[in-house]
């Protein structure tokens, strides 16, 4: 007997069937358990998407001098002095805490040790940063 030939497919069904689901079903239920409110969009998180762009790239390691602000003007858009202003205010946020703690609290460290410095202290040796 001859093997039956394979069933025909259909080209907009099979594509039909490999689409995943879209945003727009939401997650699935367990993963929502696991979302802290910095995740989350718009005023429950607290931080806009600028700002959780502004922590991604704080993060980020660079390798040659100007890379960084660089980065800053193309994927931000904005100034490296509105990037720093921006990134200071977000040190004292909550939710920039529950986002990226340790990111925070070593930022947090080096504020504080630069500003309980004596006046000079850094300049003599030539280390005062100005930025």
């Amino acid at each position: 007997m001859p093997a039956d030939p394979a069933p025909a497919v259909d080209p907009a069904a099979a594509e039909h069937d490999a689409v995943e689901p879209s945003a727009a079903d939401g997650p699935p239920a367990d993963a929502a358990e696991g979302m802290s409110d910095a995740s989350l969009p718009g005023p429950q998180g607290g931080l806009s998407a600028q700002d959780r762009r502004i922590l991604a790239l704080e993060g980020r390691t660079f390798r040659y001098v100007g890379a960084k602000e660089r980065a800053i003007r193309e994927e931000l858009g904005i100034s490296k002095v509105a990037y720093y202003v921006r990134l200071n205010s977000l040190l004292d946020e909550p939710a920039a805490l529950r986002a990226a703690p340790s990111l925070i609290h070593r930022l947090r460290g080096r504020r504080t040790s630069e500003d309980g410095a004596p006046e000079g202290a850094g300049a003599a040796e030539g280390t005062h940063r100005v930025a």
